[in-house]
């Protein structure tokens, strides 16, 4: 048996440290969330009625443009142009607009330089041979075991689960820890940069971020999660939200063309979860992702992502600020859509389209018309069992309505997290939940699988996983002593080290 570690021994310690030293708001809920499952953040799976939002979020908006309204005009009409003519690219491109690498491919510079150019406009991508077909399949078989050993897992829909709320099963804890996850996890986040030289982040440390899995059964409707974000959703305009960092000032001035979504800096004093609702999520993560254990074509209960990235970004962002001179019904198609039939309310509502406070934003059709949904979502390029596909944070994203495939469709849900104080903080309470047995902070609350047979002990981490990925883990301390580390990045290395108490 180990000997327990300080930060095993102190691991019940205040975070009031933590608040100050991260200026979060003093009255910022670190409570357990609600009892759930994946429906929980998603009104549209819960079938939860959404009550109309306070007038202080027409107060917020009214302060967002206060000075901008010529240029928020002017960018609108901008924007409206663009969405036209990419919406026609991607009808035409389909799947193949989503650019793909193989694994053997991430020092390949030419193939890099390719892959890095289309990621940046696209917002997603598929990694291809991550893992080994067998290891992914056997991580497959070993969670169904998993499951079958432990028959109240929970899941949704909860009389044919297709999302489990599981989050330490052996297959997601050795998957996670799979070194050539964590290598392509770091790939993908070095297309992210920093203006502020002195901001404290390494991409080239992911953390984990212990999420669900999925397998989803041929037939499957229940599981029909329509486009949305995830990373919050009043919170993208709430000043003590994604305005601490100022992240969507450029498009809410009406100059979207100058926003940067690859700029990480102004990211880390973000407020994604000011709701603390069950599934809101308060961890930085750069990309959402997912490692297959299956074969999966269109149309088989698999993702769609929308390609227009930015432009859907300033569009979702800058919707709530304008209204239609004629509704739908009084004129048709593009008319409708023409940027002379949209002006900036004339009355400033408290609506923000498809938010509500601790859930997901969603979009659809009706409230989004300009992103074209039902031609702009495309399905990912057909994956097979160990390959990883990501999308970055602000991408929009749905799930097929009906999986019309004839095998399972599987994946393990791996983010794409960078080491920052913040995320620190957040491995550090993980790291309890790990040793509990329950969710993780940003998920609900319960027993989760303190009782499941067959889980992985720390022990059995400790002894059996390689340093780096217990460093993911917050499980082992950073080595602050390799030699031509950047100073910025030694610095929070030494920085999480005190977070998570190997001091």
């Amino acid at each position: 048996m180990l000997k327990a570690p300080r930060w095993w021994l102190l691991r019940s310690k205040s975070s009031a440290t933590a608040k100050r030293r991260l200026m979060i708001p003093a009255d910022y809920s670190q409570t357990p969330k609600a009892t759930g499952d994946i429906s929980s953040v998603f009104p549209s799976l819960s079938g939860a009625v959404s009550p109309p939002l306070p007038p202080r979020f027409a107060d917020l908006k009214r302060r967002l443009i206060q000075g901008h309204e010529d240029g928020l005009r002017e960018g609108w009409n901008r924007l409206l142009a663009e969405l036209r003519q990419e919406t026609e690219v991607i009808r035409a491109s389909g799947s193949s607009i989503i650019p793909e690498l193989d694994f053997r491919d991430l020092n390949n510079v030419e193939k890099r330089t390719a892959f890095r150019d289309k990621l940046h406009k696209r917002g997603v991508a598929v990694v291809r041979g991550v893992v080994s077909e067998r290891e992914a399949l056997g991580w497959k078989e070993l969670v169904k075991r998993y499951i079958q050993t432990n028959p109240l897992t929970k899941g949704f829909p909860s009389d044919k689960s297709a999302v489990y709320e599981l989050y330490w099963s052996p297959s997601q804890i050795l998957a996670r820890a799979h070194p050539n996850l964590l290598r392509t996890q770091a790939f993908l986040m070095s297309h992210w940069r920093s203006s502020n030289k002195s901001a404290l982040i390494s991409t080239s440390h992911p953390v984990t971020y212990a999420d669900r899995l999925r397998i989803r059964q041929p037939g499957d409707a229940g599981f029909a999660l329509g486009p949305h974000i995830d990373g919050g959703s009043c919170e993208r305009w709430e000043e003590n939200g994604y305005g601490r960092g100022g992240v969507y000032n450029e498009i809410f001035r009406g100059n979207w063309e100058g926003y940067d979504a690859w700029e990480s800096s102004c990211r880390l004093p973000v407020m994604s979860d000011l709701y603390n609702g069950p599934g809101g999520c308060s961890m930085f993560r750069m990309f959402q992702g997912w490692l297959s254990m299956s074969t999966t074509n269109a149309g088989e209960g698999t993702l769609m992502v929308n390609p227009l990235f930015t432009k859907a970004t300033a569009y979702y962002l800058l919707r709530p600020f304008f209204q239609p001179k004629r509704g739908p019904k009084e004129v048709y198609g593009s008319a409708f859509l023409d940027s002379n039939n949209w002006s900036l309310e004339d009355e400033t509502t408290s609506v923000l389209q498809g938010a509500v406070p601790s859930n997901c934003q969603e979009l659809n059709v009706a409230l989004h018309p300009h992103l074209e949904l039902d031609n702009t979502m495309v399905h990912v390029p057909t994956v097979g069992p160990g390959d990883y596909v990501a999308w970055h944070c602000d991408t929009i994203h749905a799930v097929d309505k009906l999986h019309a495939g004839k095998d399972d469709s599987s994946v393990m849900y791996i983010p794409a997290c960078p080491l920052t104080e913040a995320n620190a903080e957040y491995l550090k309470r993980q790291r309890e939940a790990f040793f509990e047995g329950t969710p993780g902070p940003d998920f609900p609350s319960g027993v989760g699988e303190s009782e499941h047979m067959g889980r992985l002990t720390p022990d059995f981490v400790m002894q059996n996983i390689d340093a780096e990925a217990q460093r993911s883990m917050g499980l082992a301390k950073y080595d602050t002593k390799q030699s031509g580390m950047p100073g910025r990045e030694r610095q929070m290395l030494e920085q999480s080290n005190e977070i998570l108490d190997f001091v």
